[in-house]
């Protein structure tokens, strides 16, 4: 594995930029960065592993969600300064629920959803995904999976992540940059989900509760 990395190309910051493709349609998913240890543990999980830029940490695509990134084939370019990863994407890979990062056309009228977009989902139904696939985990576990992780840790472990995700929508808040903002938030939500499934409390309990306060 060692040998393998020693023949990329990481810029001044440790990085190298990385093409995600889905590898049945080809379909661009996204653009991200790996660093060393990024890119030793996608080739040892079979996982894509990325080093987040605004969070300064190694990010497990899927680890919150559950849209897990398959590896099927690795490339590198002919400057080995840039990879292209071919994937099995479960669900969507953009965090706006649409399948692709790139969902949006560029032309003289300027920038616009593309027909492909799926941002019409049902944002109910896809809280409700997420919250089934926590459900999932505790009834059939995993290998390795981070909410596995947290459930066989206990309530301690589950609630001083809940707090420390609210303290990093805090801080991104402060920092006033929206998208930082926004995963932060995503990640709090999560945290809260597998909180709620360890308290058996269910999505509509907390619809209700809050048609109650209408």
């Amino acid at each position: 594995m060692d040998d393998i990395s020693k023949n990329l190309k990481f810029d001044s910051n440790g990085l190298i930029p990385v093409v995600t493709q889905d590898y049945k349609t080809n379909t661009v998913l996204m653009l991200a960065y790996m660093n060393k240890e990024a890119f030793e543990k996608t080739i040892e999980t079979k996982k894509v592993h990325y080093w987040s830029r605004s969070r300064n940490k190694l990010w497990l695509k899927g680890e919150t969600s559950g849209h897990f990134q398959h590896v099927k084939s690795m490339s590198i370019d002919c400057d080995n300064d840039a990879l292209l990863i071919k994937v099995e994407q479960v669900e969507a890979a953009c965090h706006t629920g649409n399948y692709s990062c790139f969902y949006r056309d560029i032309d003289s009228e300027g920038i616009k959803e593309a027909n492909n977009s799926v941002s019409s989902l049902d944002k109910a139904a896809i809280l409700q995904e997420v919250y089934n696939v926590i459900v999932d985990r505790r009834i059939n576990p995993k290998e390795g999976s981070y909410t596995n992780y947290l459930f066989d840790k206990g309530i301690d472990k589950i609630l001083k992540k809940v707090g420390e995700e609210s303290a990093e929508v805090i801080i991104a808040s402060k920092n006033k940059e929206v998208s930082e903002v926004r995963y932060e938030i995503a990640d709090l939500f999560y945290h809260l989900f597998v909180l709620m499934v360890e308290r058996d409390v269910k999505l509509d309990d907390i619809y209700d509760e809050l048609k109650g306060r209408r």
